[in-house]
């Protein structure tokens, strides 16, 4: 069985990434950061979501020996100049907190910085850098791709899927959230979507040398 290991504990992002992978090479298992011995982790301290994806990346390779897989992503507000972009997963402070609580503390703050802002100029985009990479005779080889989600930020939570910032972004063209969307159909217009469709065939060619 081809494994590719991808540098992350979040089980949607996994059962995600195990979706897509398996359209291009059946069988493929996708091991998280849970499946394999711990590693010290590198600070997502790059200024850009490829930057941290890249550090995610190699340390993975270095860790585990396994081609590997990282993903850097977020919210990109017009009307804030483009944050919380890589700060979104951390944007209210609580990057340690649990998954739900630390999501519901981000969205309510962007709620909050955005309450005087008409819907006019809610826009935003779902951005993603993944980075994959691999252990060759030469080294590690790396290839980089990047999806773009466009939208806008509503002014209420709806909807129980997907995960951090879904329950406040409508996708352009689509009046109910990400978090509303079914998995297979959210996969075909997200910024994550995007971006592992465009990685998926390099990692099974990859894999399959």
């Amino acid at each position: 069985m081809s494994r590719v290991f991808l540098a992350s504990r979040n089980p949607k992002k996994l059962a995600e990434m195990q979706r897509i992978l398996a359209e291009h090479l059946p069988g493929i298992a996708v091991l998280g950061l849970d499946d394999v011995p711990a590693y010290d982790e590198p600070a997502e301290t790059e200024p850009t979501f490829e930057g941290n994806a890249r550090l995610k990346a190699l340390a993975a390779v270095s860790a585990t020996g396994l081609p590997s897989l990282a993903d850097d992503s977020g919210i990109c507000v017009d009307a804030l100049n483009g944050m919380p972009g890589v700060l979104s997963a951390r944007w209210a402070g609580l990057a340690e907190a649990d998954g739900a609580t630390k999501d519901r503390a981000n969205n309510d703050l962007l709620l909050a910085q955005l309450s005087d802002v008409p819907d006019d100029r809610r826009t935003a985009q779902f951005r993603c850098s993944v980075v994959f990479a691999r252990p060759t005779a030469d080294g590690v080889a790396e290839d980089v791709v990047e999806g773009v989600m466009p939208g806008r930020v509503i002014r209420s939570m709806r909807g129980t899927g997907g995960f951090g910032y879904d329950v406040l972004f409508c996708a352009d063209g689509y009046d109910v959230t990400t978090a509303e969307l079914p998995a297979d159909e959210k996969d075909a217009i997200s910024h994550r979507g995007k971006a592992l469709r465009a990685i998926a065939p390099v990692v099974a060619r990859a894999l399959s040398d």
